[in-house]
Order: structure tokens, then sequence, then C-alpha cells
């Protein structure tokens, strides 16, 4: 799934194997069952610490016991939070510089004396940056919300026959 978002195979696959473990694991156990070299688990579960998708955490020491020196990592279980970080981070990372780079894209001045070709093109880079803006303004609403908008989806998935 996460390959056909654009997403690169191996952090795809480290996620999905954390996710599905449902424990903390080491880097040597990520290593081992995805048979994948120790530099692309140590960058991979970098860039999904970045994206918030898993977490450092260390082991508890039991009594009497030192505590291990290796780092473990576990991914996040809540399916909404998974949703609503991913969310931000590729809005971050994929549609701010779209909406900024968008307002560059006009031809001239808005008061300047232009030709119906340029007129015609800033209104179609308008129309686009318009639509940007909304969706921009819907993902900031998604993911500032809590469960309303897990429960306004399950409700929208039954009116439109969804699945439950």
């Amino acid at each position: 799934m996460g390959t056909r978002w654009g997403v690169q195979r191996s952090m795809a696959e480290v996620h999905a194997l954390l996710f599905i473990a449902g424990e903390p694991l080491a880097a040597e156990d990520i290593m081992e069952r995805l048979a994948i070299s120790r530099g692309n688990v140590s960058m991979t579960l970098k860039q999904l610490v970045e994206w918030g998708l898993v977490q450092r955490v260390k082991p508890r020491a039991k009594a009497g016991e030192k505590s291990e020196r290796r780092e473990y990592h576990q991914a996040e279980q809540d399916v909404w939070k998974l949703f609503y970080t991913i969310l931000r981070a590729r809005k971050r990372r994929e549609f701010d510089p779209l909406i900024e780079e968008l307002g560059t894209c006009r031809v001239a001045d808005r008061n300047a004396r232009r030709s119906d070709r340029a007129k015609q093109h800033d209104q179609r880079i308008d129309e686009l940056l318009e639509l940007c803006v909304m969706f921009d303004g819907l993902a900031n609403a998604i993911s500032k919300s809590g469960k309303g908008i897990e429960r306004a989806t399950k409700v929208l998935s039954k009116v439109l026959g969804g699945l439950r």
C-alpha cells in the first residue's frame, strides 16, 4: 500500500512490520525478518521517526537486571492517529509547497494590462489555487479534529452505502 502512495518500499515494509508486530523491535530483529541491511534499517527508522509514525522506546529492565542498551522502535497502533499523522506529514511535504509554488505561477500583476491569453492562464492558476486552498483547509480541519472525523467518516460511509 505504501509503495502505491509513493513511499519507498523499505520504509513501507519496516512500518508494516512494526505495525503488525504490535510490539517494539530492535534493528537486528527488523534486519533479520525483512532481510535488509543495517544501514537501510537505520535510515528507514530515522525517516519513520521523523514522520511521527514510529517511536523510539527503551525496554524496561526487569528487577535486578541491567537495562538493555539496544534501541527499540514501535509503530503507532491506533489507525486513526496513523491517518492523521500521515495526512499532516504529506500535507507539509507535498501540498504546502504546491500552494506556495502556484502563487508564483501567475503571468502578470492583477492590475497590469494583459492579453486574453495571459488572463486565461492566470484564471486557470487562480481556480487551481482556490481548489488547493479549499483542500488545504479541509486537511487542516481533519488533521486537528479528534474522534469527530472518525465518527463523521463512519456515518458518511453508511449514508453512501459504504463498508459498514
